[in-house]
């Protein structure tokens, strides 16, 4: 990466090989898993639940297909995502915003529209998956970013009819 300011976003366990091995035994299928499971609100009340949750590990574990990310597979996922990301803020800009409007007014208008677009939902891992708050900060940061870009767009190429 260019930017290396999401290195610091994972961490390495100290024992990972060991891990590695026992997940890899038993050949989970690529989903999100959690340690302690359980399947519903009454079994979390239950005393050997509350237990396991107290003795720990809590984790939520991301089991993803064999072998190296498929870069180009996802980062076309990406672009993918910013182009209809980026139609839904102009369908919402086209009746919401007249053509005469401020450019001041469109960048406004456009820049939260693209912020919570891009990146409002990242709170919620903070809040309910464990993500550390620093991640979700440098997420956050990155949708700034993103929105400005959007929003700079937008308002330059927005028609003014006079």
């Amino acid at each position: 990466m260019l930017i290396k300011y999401h290195n610091a976003d994972y961490k390495g366990l100290s024992n990972e090989e060991v891990v590695s091995t026992a997940l890899a035994e038993k050949s989970p299928a690529p989903a999100l898993y959690t340690l302690p499971y359980c399947s519903n609100m009454k079994a979390m009340g239950a005393e050997p639940m509350r237990k396991k949750f107290n003795d720990g590990p809590v984790a939520m574990i991301t089991i993803m297909p064999n072998g190296m990310p498929p870069m180009g597979k996802l980062l076309s996922q990406q672009i993918l995502f910013f182009i209809f990301g980026s139609f839904l803020i102009g369908y919402l800009a086209s009746i919401s915003i007249t053509a005469n409007t401020d450019v001041m007014m469109v960048f406004r208008q456009v820049f939260i529209a693209s912020f919570l677009t891009y990146g409002w939902a990242q709170i919620s891992y903070s809040i309910w998956m464990g993500q550390p708050w620093s991640n979700c900060i440098r997420y956050l940061i990155d949708a700034l970013i993103y929105a400005a870009v959007t929003a700079g767009t937008f308002s330059f190429s927005w028609p003014n009819l006079n």
